[in-house]
């Protein structure tokens, strides 16, 4: 399917102010399934069961279950089971998950009322993934893009004879463009674009978003489960690609263009969330949870570097810039039921509107002399914004969990979890866009990822005070990756006329098959 951007004449000064883009928002905002070896064996599906230690982070009302102090600490192996390593990235690592506790006290003789604190990390988001794609170009090129927004006005101001002021660049310039400008016309003064036969692109992810929970909980005759956690969130991300194009050119032989590109993001954010699980006749077990979590309040810097390469000249470009990401709020609801002391039953469902996630402009620092506290200000990037609102949308997921134990020690696992797709199927990285999240883009390739689907499964062992669990993981997600978005138009040639301009590419299918084998230790005291 073809995808077509419009072009408009923008005119806009380039302003310290930054935010980011919304293909690269959502690799941060987007989570995994991880925790305890119990909570992932069981597909996550444990928010209203509660009594364990992971749903610190989705309903904090789980901790209220508790009626001994516990402490556990998780960690594993992660697969990338299709890949290839490359640039230090591998496709098989160890992964540390989780370690927290939960301090239990009884607030009555009766034994029927808890109160509750807990402390949690775990890794909420793994980015370890490796990208490769490759496909014929018909007559299109990345450089070719670059081509097709000068031709429209959207690059350069014009000096009085026509020729572009390469020193005075709009904001829908991005780097990507500006080396390709001082690479193939600064000399000449004037637009040219090769073509390209094809591509390939091969992008090392690493990193992590770690989660740092602080819970208060409790419960009311054993009937009522209230909780409140306080999230603080650190990210790093960085990855490196390598983007290389087969150009055929008509005046020379043909080459190989490579862009080489590093690119970091790190920095915190918080989030609070609140639960509440029910338990509505008194003789049953039965039953049901509520939670809402706040958006997070992310402060983040990213950072790149561009390296052009096409084996006779060398053109670099980098940035570094602060901005804010608020992510949707997320609301949840949940079941469970137990019977007997054999079996436990769960199932989640949650939803986040991704499309309303606020990417934000940093205006000013600001210094509190009285409270020595400082602080940022910011406001809305309302056309990336607006991008973000027709390229991402609102996510379901689905938990669904069982356990039965044979024996008192011995317990057995499976659950399965889907989410479905974040972004819209004709979405496309918009490089029209005029905003500093265009200005500061360092890459053109964009991929739609669809559903998510993870299957689990785990045994655990109760042995006195200790008990050991360990979890099996198979998460695929599939998506289609474009080098470039498309552009159909036309351009005016000046004594030539009026040209058509075609520059497509076709997607490619990808996907992120993803292996976990997960282990806990937990002492219960």
């Amino acid at each position: 399917m073809k995808k077509i951007f419009l072009a408009t004449l923008l005119a806009a000064s380039v302003v310290p102010a930054t935010s980011q883009e919304t293909y690269e928002n959502a690799k941060v905002i987007a989570e995994d399934l991880n925790g305890t070896a119990r909570y992932v064996g069981m597909g996550g599906a444990m928010e209203a069961l509660g009594a364990d230690i992971s749903t610190i982070a989705s309903n904090p009302a789980g901790i209220g279950l508790f009626r001994r102090s516990t402490a556990s600490v998780s960690f594993g192996f992660v697969s990338q089971g299709d890949a290839a390593s490359m640039s230090g990235a591998k496709a098989t690592y160890g992964s540390f998950d989780q370690a927290g506790f939960v301090w239990s006290t009884n607030t009555s003789g009766k034994k029927q009322s808890f109160f509750n604190f807990a402390f949690n990390y775990h890794k909420s988001r793994n980015f370890d993934y490796i990208l490769a794609a490759a496909s014929p170009l018909y007559y299109a090129s990345q450089n070719k893009l670059t081509f097709a927004k000068a031709t429209n006005y959207l690059l350069y101001e014009y000096k009085a004879d026509g020729v572009p002021d390469f020193d005075h660049p709009y904001l829908s310039c991005s780097q990507i463009d500006g080396i390709y400008a001082k690479a193939y016309n600064k000399e000449l003064n004037q637009w040219t674009y090769v073509d390209a036969s094809g591509y390939d692109m091969r992008r090392a992810h690493k990193g992590y978003v770690g989660e740092y929970d602080f819970n208060l909980s409790g419960n009311i005759n054993n009937q009522v489960y209230l909780g409140l956690s306080v999230g603080i969130h650190d990210v790093h991300y960085r990855h490196h690609g390598e983007y290389t194009e087969n150009m055929d050119p008509v005046t020379v032989e043909p080459y190989d263009l490579t862009v080489s590109e590093d690119r970091r993001i790190t920095g915190t954010g918080y989030d609070v969330k609140f639960g509440a699980i029910f338990r509505p006749i008194d003789y049953s077990p039965f039953r049901f949870g509520l939670y809402v979590h706040t958006p997070t309040f992310y402060t983040l810097t990213t950072s790149n570097e561009t390296v052009v390469l096409d084996g006779a000249a060398t053109v670099s470009s980098g940035e570094s810039y602060k901005f804010k990401l608020h992510t949707p709020w997320k609301f949840g609801a949940s079941i469970g039921h137990t019977i007997g002391t054999q079996l436990a039953l769960g199932a989640t469902y949650e939803y986040a509107s991704y499309g309303s996630t606020d990417t934000r402009y940093i205006t000013g620092s600001y210094y509190n002399y009285w409270n020595n506290y400082s602080y940022d200000r910011s406001e809305s990037d309302e056309l990336m914004n607006e991008h973000t609102e027709n390229t991402l949308k609102g996510v379901h997921t689905l938990k669904l969990g069982a356990e039965l134990k044979p024996t008192d020690d011995l317990a057995v696992r499976v659950g399965y979890n889907y989410v479905s797709p974040m972004y819209e199927s004709e979405g496309f990285k918009d490089v029209t866009i005029d905003s500093d999240g265009t200005f500061t883009a360092s890459a053109t390739d964009y991929t739609n990822w669809r559903a998510t689907h993870r299957v689990t499964a785990g045994v655990g062992y109760t042995l006195g005070q200790f008990n050991l669990s360990a979890a099996y993981q198979l998460s695929t997600t599939r998506g289609d990756f474009s080098p470039f978005c498309n552009y159909v138009g036309s351009y005016d040639a000046g004594d030539a006329g009026t040209v058509p301009l075609e520059n497509v590419a076709d997607p490619v299918k990808v996907k992120n098959t993803r292996h976990q084998l997960l282990f806990t230790l937990g002492y219960t005291f």
